[in-house]
């Protein structure tokens, strides 16, 4: 049976969620993955108007007790959302909710009359190679370095251009790397299993720090363990976690995030609502990942460079093969995607610096690309076998296990956006440009690189450092 990445993904981010029944949406599609039992709405009149809406059309149209709607914590933050619970969040299994599909039905024609979205879904954001992976970290040898390469200049704190990495943390040893000197943020924390293994995804937001300074030196980087809990977090709290990462130092001049969910909507995520009207005043750069689910689907926050309103506060990037010239299997595309870098077998920091560590694989190589491609991209090479692709098989316990030394090769959108913000960085410090918004703007006016993706030609942004490498294609079997 071939692996399904999704899937295994879903149960392992139910695992590291414990006490929240998660769904997949919709209907047992790969396109989401939501909490049961619970809607959101704005504070105040809305949140109100959605509870008494709801709790009519349960008793009056479902036959289920109104009793059932109740309102979450009272708290409020500045994302300015409520929970409201609107079933038993254990009841059914995983392929959807009926009462959270009976409270977004009820709430339609207020919709239809208020001119705007009343209530949600509470979905899952995720690292964008999380619910989806492009592929896992491959170790690569010391004596490659980094691609792309380290371009010239120095680091000069007082000129550099403030970039925020909204990630998971840096792992413990990422200070021994001359590449990251200049680096500061959190560290992860407990960074491997109880056998030593590394956990998944850990070095996330080290590996994209070093992409970022790779490709522009004179960078102020900092890193914020964000999204730690397996890269996930639920919707509703997100937008607070996204004010809470750029409290601490201010607004900078990029924001670089690889995270994020469909929601099979064209207008946005109710969770992050307050943190994108504050970003649209400010002169900070929103970088986001268009996603790995090889799908047109609008990716959030990426998606809201594709939104008129915020298409001058967000550059919503897709990765490209080795080559350069095509996109990766995995990435996700359509209008809403505005430009493309290199995102397939990057080479960057990761962990093992101080000490070799080694690591399990969790996902299985497929025999032929999951999205149809034909050439030999992530799906299936390099070759191993994945603990969660094999669980309760007779090859169990099976996987394949490597050891990192220090660099890696990765592949994802979540690397791409890195080298995009990295491009506008370096922009920036040369044409000494203090406004990230107008460096983004006349970056991509004056870049006369193009790749092809899904029958469009795209910006293509290719950093001088980057070694591109030919592909191999692979013929179909007869």
């Amino acid at each position: 049976m071939a692996p399904q990445r999704f899937h295994e993904q879903f149960d392992q981010i139910q695992r590291s969620m414990p006490d929240v029944p998660l769904a997949l949406g919709p209907d047992d599609s790969a396109e989401f993955v939501y909490e049961k039992g619970v809607v959101l709405a704005r504070d105040g009149e809305e949140a109100r108007l959605v509870e008494d809406t709801v709790r009519t059309h349960f008793t009056e149209a479902t036959g289920l007790s109104g009793d059932q709607v109740r309102r979450g914590s009272p708290e409020t933050n500045r994302s300015g959302i409520t929970r409201i619970q609107v079933g038993d969040p254990g009841h059914g299994d995983r392929r959807g909710d009926r009462a959270v599909a009976h409270a977004l039905r009820a709430l339609r024609g207020h919709e239809s009359r208020a001119g705007r979205r009343l209530v949600s879904r509470n979905h899952v954001v995720s690292l964008a190679v999380n619910s989806c992976p492009g592929d896992e970290p491959v170790p690569a040898p010391l004596t490659q370095g980094t691609n792309p390469a380290p371009a010239e200049g120095g680091h000069d704190p007082d000129t550099a251009v403030d970039v925020l990495v909204v990630d998971n943390g840096l792992t413990h040893d990422y200070a021994l790397v001359p590449l990251l000197a200049h680096v500061q943020g959190d560290l992860h924390g407990t960074e491997t299993d109880a056998k030593g293994n590394l956990l998944q995804y850990v070095g996330h937001g080290t590996f994209i720090a070093g992409l970022v300074a790779a490709v522009a030196p004179n960078t102020n980087i900092t890193v914020r363990n964000t999204l730690n809990d397996a890269g996930a977090v639920l919707e509703d709290e997100f937008g607070q976690r996204l004010f809470d990462a750029v409290d601490r130092n201010g607004w900078p001049d990029i924001l670089s995030l690889s995270a994020g969910t469909s929601n099979g909507r064209d207008d946005g995520l109710l969770g992050v609502a307050a943190f994108m009207e504050e970003l649209r005043e400010q002169n900070t750069l929103l970088v986001a990942a268009a996603g790995n689910n090889s799908s047109a689907s609008p990716f959030w926050p990426a998606a809201y460079a594709g939104l008129p309103e915020y298409a001058h506060a967000v550059l919503s990037v897709g990765a490209l093969r080795t080559d350069g010239e095509y996109g990766a299997c995995f990435s996700n595309y359509g209008p809403w995607v505005k430009a493309y870098a290199p995102g397939e077998r990057l080479t960057s920091t990761l962990t093992g610096f101080d000490a070799p560590v080694p690591y399990l694989y969790q996902h299985s190589t497929y025999d032929a690309c999951r999205y149809n491609f034909t050439y030999a991209c992530t799906c299936q090479s390099p070759r191993h076998t994945g603990v969660l692709s094999e669980a309760g098989t007779p090859t169990s316990g099976k996987a394949d296990q490597v050891m990192f030394e220090g660099y890696t090769h990765w592949s994802g959108t979540s690397f791409a956006t890195p080298v995009a913000a990295g491009m506008i960085a370096a922009f920036m410090t040369a044409d000494k440009e203090g406004d990230a918004r107008a460096a983004r703007k006349q970056l991509l006016a004056g870049d006369t690189a193009y790749a092809e993706v899904r029958g469009a030609h795209v910006p293509a942004l290719l950093p001088a450092g980057w070694r591109p490498s030919p592909v191999t294609q692979l013929v179909p079997p007869a």
